[in-house]
């Protein structure tokens, strides 16, 4: 700042006695203020880039801010590795936005199933695949599941009825919220 002010009384001393020098004065002037804030400018980054975590940390925060939401007892029957359009849908249940469908797989396993009010059979399969990946994730299998051979194989039935549409609504079939669906095996057509 200092030096500014003198290179600004020298150029100013230099135009009051009318040579050539208070052009020359007037750019070096602007060089020094240049130089004040390139070297500002860096010295901010430096700080910036001491005050920034690494990447691994700020995951380990937000991993924790996470369980401690989920601690929540709104949310309390989430996992802990939970991931946002789980939190969405759990949401969506509480608001009676959306119902869970309990899909019971031929070894007796229980899969609650979130989906909207007006989901289709479709979207209750996708949804089905989404669940089943999720936990494949979880308990560290990476297994791959063709599902066009799991919907070959398998009907999904509620009360009897198949749900064979995938167009066709779950209200039209009438399931509502915490009803249960089966898989069952398809019969082969000889």
């Amino acid at each position: 700042m200092e030096e500014e002010q003198r290179a600004g009384t020298a150029a100013a001393a230099g135009a009051a006695e009318g040579g050539g020098q208070s052009v020359k004065d007037e750019e070096e002037v602007e060089e020094v203020k240049e130089e004040d804030v390139t070297h500002t400018a860096t010295q901010g980054e430096e700080e910036e880039d001491e005050d920034a975590l690494p990447h691994s940390e700020i995951l380990d925060i937000f991993e924790e801010g996470l369980a401690r939401l989920v601690q929540d007892p709104l949310l309390c029957d989430l996992p802990i590795q939970v991931t946002l359009e789980e939190v969405n849908s759990q949401i969506a249940l509480e608001y009676g936005q959306a119902m869970t469908v309990r899909v019971l797989k031929a070894d007796g396993e229980v899969m609650p199933i979130v989906v909207v009010q007006n989901a289709t059979v479709l979207d209750l399969k996708k949804a089905i695949c989404r669940f089943m990946e999720l936990k494949q994730q979880r308990e560290g299998g990476v297994k791959h599941i063709s599902w066009r051979y799991v919907w070959r194989t398998y009907h999904l039935v509620f009360q009897g009825e198949k749900l064979e549409d995938d167009k066709m609504r779950l209200k039209d079939y009438g399931i509502r919220n915490r009803d249960e669906v089966t898989f069952m095996k398809r019969l082969r057509k000889k």
